[in-house]
């Protein structure tokens, strides 16, 4: 006769960090620290980040979900958004981060290049500037 089955523990739940309005620059450092507390608490996956409450987003609220998303990335996670909407998705496509704030992590790193990407190549500076020759198109 065999025991009991062992029980599996309680998978914790997922990391839901909730904004509301107004949401300032002096509060970043204290929304990181929650994040960094409910992200360790939580089972794995990305952090989600509700911004439902945050009323009218400013770049405030910008700089909060920017440093929010890079504070997931140093413990392997990524955020996504919810309930983000109408006037914060212009704002976040108007600063150019749309893409990396409201696309969840596809893997347990939320920042770093994607899989099979190269690094950008640049040319070394040489100390020779290009001449224009007289009646050469414009580039």
């Amino acid at each position: 006769m065999t025991g009991p089955e062992p029980e599996n523990p309680p998978m914790p739940p997922p990391a839901v960090l909730v904004l509301v309005h107004p949401v300032t620059r002096a509060e970043v450092a204290r929304l990181c620290e929650r994040l960094t507390a409910l992200a360790r608490r939580a089972g794995p996956g990305p952090v989600t980040v509700d911004v439902g409450g945050v009323g009218r987003p400013d770049l405030a609220v910008v700089e909060a979900l920017s440093r929010l998303r890079l504070t997931a990335g140093r413990l392997g996670r990524g955020i996504q958004l919810r309930n983000a909407r109408g006037e914060l998705r212009r704002l976040l496509a108007w600063t150019g981060l749309d893409e990396a704030l409201t696309t969840p992590a596809t893997s347990g790193h939320a920042l770093g290049p994607e899989p099979g990407g190269e690094a950008e190549q640049r040319e070394e500076a040489l100390g020779v500037q290009e001449g224009v020759e007289p009646g050469d198109p414009a580039p």
